[in-house]
């Protein structure tokens, strides 16, 4: 009975110091990268090299090359985080669960808007970080192609949802669906009437849910 009783008390430390270093590994990740987008975010992303975010998050610069290969790999990490959105579930998976059977489709729309208004101000910069860094940098262009890539095969995912549960009005196509939704996600507008004109984000989610409802469904 003893020695069972041990192993419980073995098997429950290692479970606790396997949760301790999740955890701490964890911790230390998101520093990391939250020294990365404050440099990237105050010095654009040519200036900003990658031994002043070792010196700013106090780890070494071959353990950032190890883990992130390089400035690229560190962005791309950068916005994966920022997709995510807020708490415990990737934004991604709020969309997807909003379209479920018999939803209305106003509804998945508005909240669209809403999960536009809570992803744009984190990914918005760092897009157009990549952008402004593409012409220069071949691998900073790939990754913002990437990116764009993704976005537009979510999109399409999106009008198909809308499209083919006979959603939209009649006459519309998939193609143009995905363009419509394609052109209210883009970094360009949340620039124009977030950072250039100073809309508020419940005004830029409430105008991209009003824009999408009038121009498909």
């Amino acid at each position: 009975m003893s020695v069972e009783h041990s192993h419980e008390h073995v098997n429950t430390r290692r479970g606790y110091d396997s949760s301790r270093r999740k955890e701490r590994s964890r911790d230390t990740h998101n520093a990391l990268l939250d020294a990365a987008l404050l440099r990237f975010v105050q010095q654009g992303y040519s200036a900003t090299t990658i031994d002043s975010i070792a010196v700013d998050a106090g780890v070494s610069s071959a353990t950032i090359y190890k883990t992130y290969g390089a400035k690229s790999g560190l962005v791309g990490a950068l916005c994966k985080r920022a997709l995510a959105g807020r708490g415990p579930v990737p934004a991604e998976q709020r969309s997807d669960g909003l379209q479920r059977d018999g939803a209305d489709p106003r509804l998945v729309v508005e909240g669209w808007g809403r999960l536009a208004a809570e992803v744009a101000p984190r990914i918005v910069p760092l897009l157009l970080l990549l952008r402004d860094a593409a012409d220069g940098d071949p691998a900073a262009a790939a990754l913002y192609a990437e990116l764009n890539a993704d976005r537009y095969s979510r999109m399409a995912q999106n009008a198909s949802y809308l499209v083919d549960g006979g959603h939209t009005r009649a006459g519309i196509r998939r193609s143009e669906a995905s363009d419509v939704l394609w052109t209210y996600s883009s970094p360009e507008l949340y620039d124009l009437l977030v950072l250039r004109r100073g809309w508020s984000l419940r005004r830029y989610g409430r105008f991209i849910s009003e824009s999408i409802v009038n121009s498909l469904l």
